[in-house]
């Protein structure tokens, strides 16, 4: 039987005011906001200042509180809050991929040990249920490999460029102005966000920990006019793709650009949305499509762990017994496209095979195959007029 719920919330930003809104708006979940624990508590709020401590205790501390919603971008204040709360008999929620990818070991035997629940859905693709449907639905499924669009400003961006013609810049200034994009974007379009969900759904899909050092990502912060062009002059779109997939016993995982074709399952997914292939040997291909940023999707995501925790619901795992020894894999081929500038001159013997290649006066590029390893950490990448894209 459900429960009524109390919760302490850290944080107010986005997310939280996602979370406020979902919460009162609903009408199928007992659970109200105690307290919210904010840095600045002078900054003037729309709700009233009696939710609101700059003090955390009044949250950890507070026996009438259960749940614990972990909200803020500080990855390492959030570790220490979430790790805080397991040891003082709260289950958590928590958004914040970053601080789960790189602690999510220890907070799984944390909670094992502490017989509390740690849910972490917002924390990967917002509105999709992702992890829910990998830990439920795909729990006995082989699966063969995920592969997706897991950041929506990443993504808003690419559809201005490619839809309305917008600039790099504009579309990016766009993205911030509604609340999609931080200040300080370098997550998002380098491919760290996706990169950190990314580790999250290995695990749920695969069983296997990993440390998002050693999971290669490159961004779209580069892409200019001369690769739109080569786009669209080929009915191309690029979309930022995060994939993970499973031959024998290992596993290649990373994020880069990818140049995708009208008949890809990804290419008609658009601005902040989401969109998410999961390959099985049972149920075969599947999509998930759905908001992966916005203040609300995020908050309803969050929304729907702390509905799942009035049951005392947990993950339970199962792939983490089922993975038979897998490991992460980087010597794999990979097909990409490289554009540079015409009078930069570099090695290209880490690539296999060159199949196309073309020089103008400002800008060149040419198609190989490199395998993954060699290419994550060639210097190629360091050159700021070099861009790569998965072919």
């Amino acid at each position: 039987m459900s429960k009524q719920i109390t919760l302490g919330v850290f944080g107010f930003g986005c997310v939280g005011q996602g979370l406020y809104h979902v919460l009162h708006e609903t009408k199928g979940i007992k659970a109200n906001i105690k307290k919210i624990c904010i840095q600045d508590i002078t900054k003037e709020r729309k709700i009233d200042s009696s939710f609101f401590t700059d003090q955390k205790s009044d949250l950890l501390d507070d026996p009438e509180i259960d749940i614990i919603v972990e909200l803020i971008n500080d990855s390492e204040a959030a570790y220490e809050i979430t790790k805080e709360a397991l040891l003082k008999g709260k289950s958590v929620v928590s958004a914040n991929k970053k601080m789960i990818a790189n602690n999510l070991k220890e907070l799984i035997s944390l909670q094992t040990n502490e017989r509390q629940s740690f849910l972490y859905e917002g924390s990967c693709c917002a509105s999709i249920p992702i992890i829910r449907n990998l830990e439920e639905y795909y729990d006995n499924d082989l699966l063969k490999g995920v592969e997706g669009i897991f950041n929506g400003t990443s993504n808003f961006i690419l559809s201005k460029i490619f839809d309305e013609n917008w600039s790099f810049d504009q579309a990016l200034k766009y993205a911030q102005d509604l609340g999609f994009a931080e200040t300080d974007p370098t997550s998002d379009i380098e491919g760290f966000d996706s990169k950190f969900k990314l580790c999250i759904i290995l695990l749920h899909s695969f069983g296997l920990f990993v440390d998002p050092a050693d999971v290669f990502n490159f961004g779209i912060s580069r892409l200019n006019d001369f690769d739109i062009e080569y786009a669209k002059k080929n009915s191309l779109r690029i979309k930022l793709v995060a994939k993970c997939f499973k031959e024998g016993d290992k596993i290649s995982a990373y994020c880069i650009p990818q140049f995708v074709s009208k008949d890809h399952k990804l290419f008609n997914v658009k601005n902040e949305y989401n969109g998410v292939v999961l390959e099985s040997a049972f149920s075969e291909s599947q999509v998930f499509i759905g908001k992966g940023a916005g203040s609300n999707p995020t908050g309803s995501a969050v929304l729907s762990d702390i509905a799942a925790l009035r049951y005392n619901y947990q993950y339970e795992y199962r792939k983490i017994s089922q993975n038979d020894n897998l490991s992460l894999e980087e010597n794999i081929p990979v097909k990409v496209y490289v554009r540079y500038p015409s009078n930069y001159s570099f090695d290209k013997s880490i690539f296999t095979n060159i199949t196309e290649e073309h020089r103008s006066e400002q800008y060149s590029y040419f198609i190989g195959e490199a395998i993954l390893g060699n290419l994550s950490n060639s210097d190629l990448l360091n050159v700021s007029g070099v861009m790569v894209v998965q072919v």
